[in-house]
């Protein structure tokens, strides 16, 4: 099973579309929403949401987003976890290709690339940590539960995906690649 944690702040416009997106993807999974104090109506929006499998918990005071992220972690079930932006920058529809890509290959955490050829910046990076990835950047990541809780107590920072990848990088967690529609 997939747990997709959706960490939320001020997000009364798209929440309840990204949920029912997520929601009607044809794959087994939890979404789990953290609402880590908003101040607008995301609140309200998430009460009477009914799906199942959705779990909303909420913050009761701003806490940040790897606090919002590690809350998700900590109440996840799922074999496998993705930490889903509300802003959808990454399609909804790659979600199969990542599962069947981190099932078939053993590996701890599948990346999505946007990129098929490496850029500098991705080089300098490659180069640094001592693994060859086209997306340094993605924030498209899919992680078995396992492999993440090592990494839980470590997550502070507010760009909690590269924070993830490279600190499953120093661990020598292993990690693959898959391109991923833009």
């Amino acid at each position: 099973m997939l747990s997709v944690i959706i960490p939320v702040y001020n997000e009364e416009k798209t929440i309840e579309a990204v949920i029912k997106k997520v929601n009607d993807l044809p794959i087994e999974k939890e979404i789990i929403v953290v609402n880590d104090c908003s101040k607008d109506n995301t609140a309200a929006i998430l009460r009477p949401l009914s799906f199942n499998h959705l779990k909303v918990i909420h913050h009761g005071s701003k806490r940040g987003k790897a606090a919002a992220v590690r809350t998700g972690i900590e109440n996840a079930t799922g074999e496998f976890i993705l930490i889903q932006d509300v802003n959808l920058e990454y399609g909804l529809n790659d979600y199969s290709k990542l599962l069947e890509a981190i099932k078939n290959s053993g590996a701890d955490m599948v990346l999505g690339s946007r990129f098929a050829k490496m850029c500098l910046g991705n080089f300098f990076l490659s180069i640094f940590f001592g693994i060859k990835l086209n997306d340094w950047f993605t924030r498209c990541q899919l992680v078995r539960r396992e492999s993440l809780l090592k990494l839980l107590p470590e997550l502070k920072s507010a760009n909690i995906a590269f924070e993830i990848l490279t600190k499953a990088v120093r661990k020598k967690m292993r990690i693959i690649e898959v391109p991923i529609s833009q």
